[in-house]
């Protein structure tokens, strides 16, 4: 009997050298899975994935982007704002003002007289028409280009003064009389004892000085600031 037993075994037994070990996965718990060597990770994501996520790489992109489109949204609105100003501005003074004698604001202080300038800004430069028109371009193309990483809302601001006044002024000299690229700008404010300008010409010279004292302060156009 003895030896009936030894010779067909006992059925279903456990491996007495298994006892004890546990099977990869065996008992995982819900929302867990196991690795070939018996760790546990939590399931739909490996171990780099949350550590990337613990460390919050993402959220200056995620938190970035609104933040500089909406900076972008500026520049764009001031500089429509200012183009569209010296472009109303500069068509009244063509239908109403051109040919006609000069208007008293402030007394002799400040009139409105229409003129029109080949020159730079505040008549400086006649004979360099083209050369200010190619100038004025560029640094729409420049103010274009920056745009992409503009996060301060004071250089926002300052740009789009620029690109307004810019644009305003190159609409003269593309089309306006004499030709192409070397239209007159169309000036009207004529303060005593200074040159003859426009709404452009201010946008310009206020651009600047807000990019200047921008400067100075240390911030620069993507918000960071430099302290000496």
């Amino acid at each position: 009997m003895a030896e009936a037993e030894r010779i067909i075994g006992t059925p279903d037994t456990p491996d007495a050298a298994g006892n004890g070990r546990e099977r990869p996965g065996e008992d995982a718990a819900p929302g867990e899975r196991a690795d070939s060597e018996g760790t546990r990770a939590p399931a739909g994501g490996s171990g780099d994935a949350a550590a990337a996520g613990a460390s919050g790489t993402d959220e200056p992109t995620a938190a970035g982007r609104p933040r500089g489109k909406r900076r972008i949204a500026v520049l764009f609105a001031v500089a429509s704002f200012a183009y569209a100003l010296d472009l109303i501005s500069k068509m009244i003074v063509v239908a109403k003002l051109e040919h006609h004698p000069p208007i008293e604001i402030i007394g002799d202080w400040l009139k409105f007289e229409a003129i029109r300038n080949a020159g730079a800004a505040f008549g400086f430069g006649e004979a360099f028409t083209v050369i200010f028109t190619m100038i004025a371009a560029a640094v729409i193309v420049v103010i274009a280009r920056l745009a992409r990483k503009l996060y301060s809302l004071p250089w926002a601001i300052a740009l789009g003064l620029l690109l307004g006044g810019a644009l305003g002024n190159l609409t003269d000299r593309i089309f306006r009389a004499p030709g192409v690229f070397e239209g007159a700008v169309v000036d009207f404010i004529a303060p005593k004892h200074f040159a003859v300008f426009n709404l452009a010409d201010s946008a310009i010279v206020c651009g600047g000085i807000l990019i200047v004292l921008l400067s100075f302060k240390g911030l620069d156009p993507d918000g960071t600031v430099h302290k000496d």
